[in-house]
Protein backbone atom coordinates (compact mmCIF):
# COMPACT_ATOMS: atom_id res chain seq x y z
CA UNK A 1 0.00 0.00 0.00
CA UNK A 2 2.90 2.53 1.02
CA UNK A 3 4.43 2.28 -2.36
CA UNK A 4 1.12 2.76 -4.45
CA UNK A 5 0.28 6.11 -1.90
CA UNK A 6 3.70 6.94 -2.60
CA UNK A 7 3.31 6.36 -6.15
CA UNK A 8 0.69 8.76 -6.10
CA UNK A 9 2.57 11.40 -4.27
CA UNK A 10 5.20 11.55 -6.75
CA UNK A 11 2.78 12.16 -9.55
CA UNK A 12 1.09 14.78 -7.22
CA UNK A 13 4.26 16.42 -6.83
CA UNK A 14 5.62 16.02 -10.12
CA UNK A 15 2.42 17.58 -11.72
CA UNK A 16 2.49 20.39 -9.11
CA UNK A 17 6.24 20.79 -9.79
CA UNK A 18 5.45 21.02 -13.69
CA UNK A 19 2.61 23.78 -13.37
CA UNK A 20 4.76 25.88 -10.74
CA UNK A 21 7.53 25.61 -13.34
CA UNK A 22 5.96 25.97 -16.83
CA UNK A 23 5.91 29.29 -18.63
CA UNK A 24 3.09 30.68 -20.29
CA UNK A 25 4.40 30.57 -24.94
CA UNK A 26 4.04 33.25 -27.11
CA UNK A 27 5.36 32.93 -30.80
CA UNK A 28 6.81 36.45 -32.19
CA UNK A 29 7.23 36.41 -36.22
CA UNK A 30 10.53 38.31 -37.60
CA UNK A 31 9.67 39.24 -40.72
CA UNK A 32 11.44 41.69 -43.51
CA UNK A 33 13.06 41.48 -46.68
CA UNK A 34 16.29 39.29 -47.06
CA UNK A 35 19.40 40.39 -45.99
CA UNK A 36 17.52 42.97 -43.38
CA UNK A 37 18.98 40.46 -40.61
CA UNK A 38 16.37 38.94 -39.25
CA UNK A 39 18.97 36.04 -38.32
CA UNK A 40 21.48 38.51 -36.92
CA UNK A 41 18.77 40.01 -34.84
CA UNK A 42 17.84 36.29 -33.30
CA UNK A 43 21.40 35.17 -32.98
CA UNK A 44 21.80 38.75 -31.03
CA UNK A 45 18.61 38.56 -28.56
CA UNK A 46 19.53 35.08 -27.90
CA UNK A 47 23.35 36.05 -26.59
CA UNK A 48 21.87 39.17 -24.54
CA UNK A 49 19.18 37.62 -22.89
CA UNK A 50 19.95 33.73 -22.43
CA UNK A 51 22.26 33.16 -19.81
CA UNK A 52 25.51 31.51 -21.08
CA UNK A 53 24.32 31.26 -24.77
CA UNK A 54 27.09 31.99 -27.33
CA UNK A 55 25.93 32.99 -30.40
CA UNK A 56 26.92 31.93 -34.33
CA UNK A 57 29.24 34.87 -35.49
CA UNK A 58 27.36 37.08 -37.54
CA UNK A 59 30.13 36.07 -40.49
CA UNK A 60 28.83 32.75 -40.16
CA UNK A 61 24.77 33.37 -40.34
CA UNK A 62 23.76 32.78 -43.64
CA UNK A 63 20.41 33.69 -45.63
CA UNK A 64 17.41 31.77 -44.24
CA UNK A 65 15.22 29.43 -46.48
CA UNK A 66 12.27 28.88 -44.63
CA UNK A 67 12.13 28.85 -41.12
CA UNK A 68 14.89 29.53 -38.32
CA UNK A 69 13.27 29.10 -34.79
CA UNK A 70 15.09 30.40 -31.36
CA UNK A 71 13.74 30.29 -27.62
CA UNK A 72 13.85 33.05 -25.16
CA UNK A 73 12.77 33.45 -21.45
CA UNK A 74 12.25 36.42 -20.07
CA UNK A 75 10.11 38.27 -17.77
CA UNK A 76 8.57 35.17 -16.22
CA UNK A 77 7.68 34.40 -20.06
CA UNK A 78 9.23 32.22 -22.62
CA UNK A 79 9.44 33.91 -26.62
CA UNK A 80 9.34 31.36 -29.27
CA UNK A 81 10.86 33.11 -31.86
CA UNK A 82 10.00 32.14 -35.96
CA UNK A 83 12.28 33.76 -38.19
CA UNK A 84 11.14 33.72 -41.89
CA UNK A 85 12.89 33.82 -44.83
CA UNK A 86 12.42 37.27 -46.41
CA UNK A 87 12.76 36.27 -50.50
CA UNK A 88 10.07 37.41 -52.43
CA UNK A 89 9.22 33.62 -53.26
CA UNK A 90 9.06 32.62 -49.52
CA UNK A 91 6.66 35.70 -48.63
CA UNK A 92 3.59 34.07 -49.76
CA UNK A 93 4.27 31.61 -46.69
CA UNK A 94 4.38 34.00 -44.17
CA UNK A 95 0.43 33.84 -43.61
CA UNK A 96 0.57 30.71 -43.11
CA UNK A 97 2.11 31.71 -38.95
CA UNK A 98 0.06 34.71 -38.62
CA UNK A 99 -3.21 33.21 -36.72
CA UNK A 100 -0.13 31.72 -34.47
CA UNK A 101 1.76 34.25 -33.62
CA UNK A 102 0.93 36.96 -30.55
CA UNK A 103 3.65 39.71 -31.88
CA UNK A 104 5.62 40.48 -35.48
CA UNK A 105 8.95 42.05 -35.28
CA UNK A 106 9.34 43.50 -38.68
CA UNK A 107 12.90 44.51 -39.35
CA UNK A 108 14.14 46.96 -41.89
CA UNK A 109 16.90 47.21 -43.58
CA UNK A 110 18.21 51.28 -42.63
CA UNK A 111 21.45 51.14 -45.31
CA UNK A 112 19.12 50.20 -48.25
CA UNK A 113 17.29 53.18 -49.92
CA UNK A 114 16.46 51.55 -53.09
CA UNK A 115 14.78 48.56 -51.50
CA UNK A 116 12.39 50.83 -48.90
CA UNK A 117 9.67 51.27 -50.53
CA UNK A 118 9.29 47.27 -51.46
CA UNK A 119 9.82 46.66 -47.75
CA UNK A 120 7.38 49.37 -47.30
CA UNK A 121 4.62 47.54 -49.28
CA UNK A 122 5.48 43.86 -48.03
CA UNK A 123 4.53 45.65 -44.30
CA UNK A 124 1.30 47.21 -45.89
CA UNK A 125 0.53 43.78 -47.15
CA UNK A 126 1.19 41.66 -43.86
CA UNK A 127 -0.51 44.26 -41.33
CA UNK A 128 -3.67 44.19 -43.68
CA UNK A 129 -4.27 40.74 -42.87
CA UNK A 130 -7.15 39.77 -40.69
CA UNK A 131 -5.58 37.01 -38.91
CA UNK A 132 -3.20 40.32 -37.20
CA UNK A 133 -5.35 42.35 -35.98
CA UNK A 134 -4.88 44.06 -32.71
CA UNK A 135 -1.07 42.02 -33.06
CA UNK A 136 1.46 44.43 -31.34
CA UNK A 137 4.32 45.25 -33.82
CA UNK A 138 7.73 46.15 -33.36
CA UNK A 139 9.39 47.66 -36.54
CA UNK A 140 13.31 48.09 -36.34
CA UNK A 141 15.76 50.43 -38.57
CA UNK A 142 18.38 47.95 -38.70
CA UNK A 143 22.06 48.41 -39.02
CA UNK A 144 22.51 51.58 -37.10
CA UNK A 145 26.18 51.24 -36.97
CA UNK A 146 26.44 51.88 -40.60
CA UNK A 147 27.49 55.45 -40.97
CA UNK A 148 24.74 57.82 -43.41
CA UNK A 149 22.25 54.47 -42.76
CA UNK A 150 18.29 56.08 -42.32
CA UNK A 151 17.36 56.84 -38.94
CA UNK A 152 14.36 56.26 -37.80
CA UNK A 153 12.75 59.48 -38.20
CA UNK A 154 13.41 58.62 -41.81
CA UNK A 155 12.38 55.60 -41.49
CA UNK A 156 9.43 55.93 -39.35
CA UNK A 157 7.12 58.12 -41.73
CA UNK A 158 7.50 55.88 -44.38
CA UNK A 159 6.28 53.09 -42.75
CA UNK A 160 3.10 55.07 -41.02
CA UNK A 161 1.62 56.40 -44.67
CA UNK A 162 -1.08 53.72 -43.84
CA UNK A 163 -1.51 53.92 -40.07
CA UNK A 164 -5.29 52.90 -40.69
CA UNK A 165 -3.61 49.56 -41.19
CA UNK A 166 -2.07 49.61 -38.42
CA UNK A 167 -4.93 50.68 -36.22
CA UNK A 168 -4.61 50.79 -32.08
CA UNK A 169 -2.42 48.02 -31.95
CA UNK A 170 0.88 48.85 -29.92
CA UNK A 171 3.28 49.64 -32.24
CA UNK A 172 7.12 51.06 -31.97
CA UNK A 173 10.12 51.68 -34.21
CA UNK A 174 13.04 51.35 -32.78
CA UNK A 175 17.22 52.01 -33.88
CA UNK A 176 18.96 48.85 -33.75
CA UNK A 177 22.17 47.41 -34.40
CA UNK A 178 21.87 43.36 -34.94
CA UNK A 179 25.60 43.55 -35.67
CA UNK A 180 26.63 44.75 -32.25
CA UNK A 181 23.61 44.40 -30.16
CA UNK A 182 22.68 47.59 -29.53
CA UNK A 183 18.74 48.28 -28.97
CA UNK A 184 17.94 44.80 -29.10
CA UNK A 185 17.16 43.96 -25.73
CA UNK A 186 15.17 47.42 -25.42
CA UNK A 187 13.14 45.97 -28.17
CA UNK A 188 12.68 42.96 -26.92
CA UNK A 189 11.36 43.80 -23.57
CA UNK A 190 9.08 46.55 -24.91
CA UNK A 191 7.53 43.74 -27.02
CA UNK A 192 6.92 41.78 -23.78
CA UNK A 193 5.08 44.54 -21.87
CA UNK A 194 3.14 44.42 -25.35
CA UNK A 195 2.63 40.81 -25.05
CA UNK A 196 0.82 40.71 -21.74
CA UNK A 197 -0.69 43.67 -21.76
CA UNK A 198 -2.50 41.61 -25.07
CA UNK A 199 -3.30 38.17 -23.27
CA UNK A 200 -7.23 38.74 -23.24
CA UNK A 201 -6.38 38.63 -27.31
CA UNK A 202 -4.37 36.18 -28.02
CA UNK A 203 -4.09 34.12 -24.91
CA UNK A 204 -0.46 32.22 -23.97
CA UNK A 205 -0.13 28.50 -26.12
CA UNK A 206 0.54 26.93 -22.29
CA UNK A 207 3.18 24.63 -23.09
CA UNK A 208 4.72 22.76 -21.15
CA UNK A 209 8.36 23.16 -20.56
CA UNK A 210 10.24 20.39 -22.31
Amino acid sequence: MGGQNDSVYNDSFHGFYKYMVQKDEFCVLILGLDNAGKTTFLEAAKTKLSKNYIGVHPSKITTTVGLNIGKIDVAGIRLNFWDLGGQSELQSLWDKYYEESHAIIYIVDSTDRDRIEESKDIFDKMIASEFLQGVPLLVLANKQDVPECMGVREVKPIFNKNAHLIGKRDCMVLPVSALTGDGVDEGIKWLVECIKRNVFLRPPRNQEET
